[in-house]
């Protein structure tokens, strides 16, 4: 069906080195010696570990535990025996540590029972409820959880559903023959999606330099009965990204502060819509995925692999050459080199490009910014990566997020383009990494500030507690002592004698100022309370280890005594002054 296309800003067309991995079909990569499952493998929050060494695990048993609606469960990628629950090395450039689940594989990959269902039957918040818990996320690279892009926006209509087959990073493949091998399982899971999403029109958009995956997805579209339409795009990177591709098939430009859905059109990857249904149709959690294995090998080639595997065991089945010096996870656009090959491979991981320095030789020494404008010509979002480049590199930050460094998708066309060899991407990594560390620093002082403040306050209301309750017990023991009184002066009446009115008067004399004694008691207290605490000062202030002095130190204390005492001997006379009357 031929319709008209939209184009987006910027964009480069790097080279694809996409034939080297399309010459064989998928392969099942063989159960590693030890599966490494990272808990947080998607955007939200960190899944709850529910599992312990020792404990005994079947393919799919849930090892992490969805922590809140935002998050998504993970299995266990094949059956073996939990040998620890321990911190290790993510796939991630900072090389920090996070929380992972360690399986011994026992070689059986011995499934739990699994309980396909006829989701049609089901509402759809159980639909989502399922996918949440099946860990289903987006496999084109952002991981967010499925399940939170399933719910339409209440006040605008969905018209478009994009399902981005474009695929336009060099050297990745997975998805091309996905499409091509496994058609029609995708295409039953873009049914999923659209009976939960309801919109008008369905649209596949791939690149044109993929006709035999476009082919597979018409044939399937026709063999399934839907109407779905298989749209070829122009191959020009980065077509592939969610925001780019909505633009080219529908024409509406996704400003950055809002969602798609606020425009009526949501996006996803063919790769999920598979996994969706596998979750659906069989029972399967996602315990795998599709990854490209290429660059400086002898045979690339696209593998289904466990998640948790080594990243260097994966490597090993292409027969890297020997100048390989590290792994590359993505593509040489928006990819980075692992911090440590044995790495495991994540449900983020759609490829695996051995590095060496003849595929990819070192740039050249980076050289001052001539402000040729290449950068913003080449940039997608329509920003200005030399005016961000400058106050990134003098840690203006404020700056930088006034020119919308947070839009930047970091895709990489102004470092692909750029005639001085900068690396921007790098610079705009780092000014976003330091604005969210002192975003960070600010907030965890706003909420020491406020902790602060209400200790002071429990403490002020604590004191005005104890102050209340001293009060009150001596109004108390100042009442008894009244009542006391009153009770003696009325016991020298005769039971016979009927008060007159002016005995009355007399009777009630007693109980009149209760009240105010009652008041003068508690002042009271509490000076004694606070001539108490005084004193247990003074004491505790008294000289300590003047058994040894010597005579000079003697004689400064004898003097310092003498002072003391004169001073004391001096209060009574002042206040026997009567200009102290008043302040007495």
């Amino acid at each position: 069906m031929l319709m008209n296309l939209f184009k987006f800003k910027g964009g480069v067309k790097p080279p694809t080195n996409k034939t080297q991995s399309l010459g064989r079909p998928i392969a099942q990569a063989p159960i590693p010696s030890r599966l490494v499952v990272p808990l947080h493998q998607s955007i939200g929050g960190t899944p709850r570990p529910v599992v312990q060494a020792g404990d005994k695990v079947l393919k799919g048993q849930l090892i992490g535990e969805a922590d809140g609606w935002i998050s998504a469960a993970v299995h266990a990628p094949t059956s073996g025996t939990v040998v620890d629950v321990a911190m290790h090395v993510q796939p991630h450039p900072s090389g920090l540590d996070a929380l992972c689940v360690v399986i011994e594989p026992d070689g059986k990959d011995e499934w739990i029972p699994r309980e396909p269902v006829d989701y049609k039957a089901l509402t759809p918040e159980q639909v989502r409820e399922r996918l949440q818990q099946a860990g289903v996320v987006g496999l084109g690279g952002a991981v967010f959880p499925t399940h939170g892009k399933l719910t339409a926006s209440k006040t605008v209509p969905m018209e478009e559903m994009v399902i981005n087959g474009a695929e336009c990073e060099p050297f990745i493949t997975c998805d091309d023959l996905l499409m091509r091998e496994r058609a029609g399982e995708v295409v039953r899971g873009i049914g999923i999606f659209r009976d939960l999403l309801q919109p008008k029109r369905v649209l596949i958009g791939i690149e044109d330099n993929k006709p035999e995956a476009a082919a597979a997805m018409r044939a399937a579209v026709q063999a399934v009965g839907e109407t779905f339409e298989v749209i070829q795009v122009p191959t020009l990177y980065p077509a592939g990204g969610a925001k780019q591709l909505i633009r080219v098939l529908t024409g509406k430009e996704v400003p950055a502060a809002k969602r798609s859905t606020d425009l009526g059109v949501q996006c996803f990857n063919v790769a999920t819509a598979y996994t969706a249904w596998r979750a659906i149709a069989h029972g399967e959690p996602v315990v795998s995925r599709l990854v490209t294995v290429t660059g400086n090998v002898h045979e690339p080639r696209n593998y289904e692999v466990l998640i948790g595997t080594p990243m260097d065991e994966l490597l090993k089945l292409a027969t890297p050459h020997p100048d390989t010096d590290g792994i590359v996870m993505g593509g040489p656009m928006m990819g980075f080199l692992v911090p440590d090959p044995k790495v495991p491979v994540v449900k983020a991981t759609n490829c695996l490009i051995a590095h060496s320095d003849r595929l990819f030789p070192p740039k050249a020494p980076e050289m001052p910014c001539i402000r040729c404008g290449a950068c913003a010509q080449a940039c997608p979002h329509e920003l200005q990566p030399f005016e961000m480049y400058w106050f990134s590199r003098a840690k203006n930050f404020g700056k930088t997020q006034e020119y919308h460094i947070f839009d930047c998708i970091e895709c990489g066309c102004c470092s692909f383009v750029c005639p001085s060899r900068i690396p921007l991407v790098q610079y705009f990594r780092f000014a976003k990494s330091e604005i969210w560390a002192r975003e960070r620093e600010k907030n965890a002082a706003d909420q020491a500030k406020e902790r602060f403040e209400f200790k002071q306050l429990r403490e002020e209301r604590e004191k005005a507690e104890k102050a209340e309750k001293l009060a009150k017990a001596a109004a108390a023991q100042a009442a008894k002592k009244a009542a006391e009184a009153a009770a003696a002066a009325a016991s020298g009446d005769t039971p016979a004698e009927a008060p007159g009115p002016a005995s009355a008067d007399t009777a009630a004399t007693p109980a009149a100022p209760s009240a105010a004694d009652a008041e003068k008691a508690a002042k009271l207290a509490t000076i004694q309370a606070a001539m108490e605490r005084a004193k247990a000062q003074r004491e505790a202030a008294q000289p300590k280890n003047t058994e040894q002095l010597t005579p000079e130190q003697q004689r400064a204390a004898d003097e310092i005594e003498a002072r003391r005492v004169a001073a004391k001997l001096v209060e009574p006379v002042a206040s026997a002054n009567p200009a102290n009357e008043k302040a007495e």
